[in-house]
């Protein structure tokens, strides 16, 4: 897989997908799985699993979950001006590497 230009915490927003349920929606990462290159976004692409309580307490029956979704497929909000953009990488004289926007040239 290529490399992961999305962190957990970013705002991102889905590119692809059905119009009604994800695509053009916007949501927090919670998780990130680089080895397969997918990343899991805060209430947006969710299942439906059925479980079965293992011990007492434990919750049981259809449970909703957020799925994984490829990384290829979102793309990070830029905080100032407020659109989708893909990442770009600057590095500073002190030798520091910060991500930027592509679009407002703004750091992420």
């Amino acid at each position: 897989m290529s490399k992961m230009r999305i962190k957990k915490g970013d705002t991102v927003m889905i590119m692809t997908g059905d119009k009604k349920t994800n695509r053009g929606k916007t949501g927090k990462v919670l998780e990130i799985s680089p080895k397969e290159g997918k990343v899991i976004v805060e209430h947006r692409n969710m299942v439906s699993r059925h479980v079965k309580p293992r011990k007492a307490g434990d919750p049981s029956g259809i449970i909703q979950a957020e799925s994984a979704i490829y990384a290829c497929k979102v793309q990070l909000v830029c905080p100032k001006c407020h659109k989708p953009t893909r990442v770009g990488y600057e590095i500073y004289k002190d030798g520091q590497k910060a991500r930027i926007c592509r679009k407002c040239g703004e750091t992420v």
